[in-house]
């Protein structure tokens, strides 16, 4: 009888573990098949969640890089060709607004090499203001030293009253470019002033009587003065080399404000001469007319 309830006890323990590796078994076949099933059935949306992430974090970064593009002038170029070929909303204009730090008071005079950003606001153009150049070419960056040191001048205008109330800006000068010539230079497509070819150093004069608005350097303009006159039009004189005068001062017709220079973006000395409707670009009328029609004599 020992013998045989021990017999019987690893007969029954025996069942009883092979019904439980049956169970363990099937529980481990089903456990991988479902594992697998349900690691298949997850790695599309994972990929697709993955992609969604991806794209949501390059499309912006993309868009914001097509939305401003960055422009190298080349020779020949102006801002109105450039906004006509890269399709710019608002026109050359537009191009002046997002980089005058860059450009200057002239939007005219850009050089080949300036970079320009289309398309977007330019935050922080990396262009420094216009240097001081030499006579044979003009510099992109600003001289150290660029404040005029102010030079005596007479209180009482240099040359006779020509009984007008108007003289010409400067003594002896041969006009170099005339108003309104064309050139891809200028970014507006013309010359917007009249240039008046003396050597460095000339004496130049207030056309008439009037008030400073401004002098002090001006950018690609160099060292410039602007006079407000009584019948509400302003005179110009850039690139000069010294200021006789400053802002706020009152001048007679005639009397020194400077000499002339070669400041500014300027390929030899001239007086760059203007008359505008405003002190500022953009609202330039024929300077020459303007002083013959108060009996000056030009030319």
């Amino acid at each position: 009888m020992p013998a045989k309830g021990k017999h019987r006890r690893p007969k029954s323990l025996r069942f009883t573990r092979s019904i439980a590796v049956a169970g363990t078994g099937g529980a481990a076949l089903a456990l991988p098949l479902m594992g697998a099933t349900g690691a298949h059935a997850a790695t599309p949306a994972a990929a697709v969640a993955q992609h969604t992430q991806k794209t949501a974090t390059v499309t912006p970064a993309a868009a914001k890089a097509a939305a401003t593009t960055t422009y190298a002038v080349k020779a020949g170029d102006c801002l109105a060709k450039i906004a006509d070929e890269h399709h710019v909303t608002g026109g050359w204009k537009k191009i002046y607004s997002d980089n005058r730090s860059a450009i200057g008071g002239d939007p005219s005079l850009i050089h080949p090499g300036l970079k320009l950003s289309l398309g977007a606001k330019a935050a922080a153009p990396k262009a420094a203001a216009p240097a001081k150049p030499s006579a044979a070419k003009p510099s992109a960056a600003k001289p150290a030293a660029q404040k005029a040191e102010p030079v005596s001048a007479p209180a009482k205008p240099a040359a006779a009253d020509n009984g007008s109330g108007y003289t010409l800006p400067v003594d002896g000068a041969v006009i170099g470019t005339n108003y309104k010539v064309a050139g891809s230079m200028w970014s507006s497509g013309y010359h917007t002033g009249t240039d008046f070819v003396v050597p460095t150093g000339t004496t130049i004069k207030a056309i008439a009587a009037g008030t400073v608005v401004s002098a002090g350097w001006g950018g690609a303009y160099g060292n410039q003065v602007v006079i407000q006159h009584a019948d509400g039009k302003y005179s110009q004189y850039a690139h000069m080399s010294a200021l006789s005068v400053s802002a706020g001062q009152t001048v007679t017709e005639g009397q020194q404000i400077g000499l002339s220079g070669a400041t500014g973006n300027v390929t030899g000395p001239h007086l760059h001469f203007e008359v505008r409707t405003t002190p500022d670009y953009g609202s330039d009328i024929d300077p020459v007319a303007y002083l013959r029609s108060h009996g000056v004599a030009v030319g």
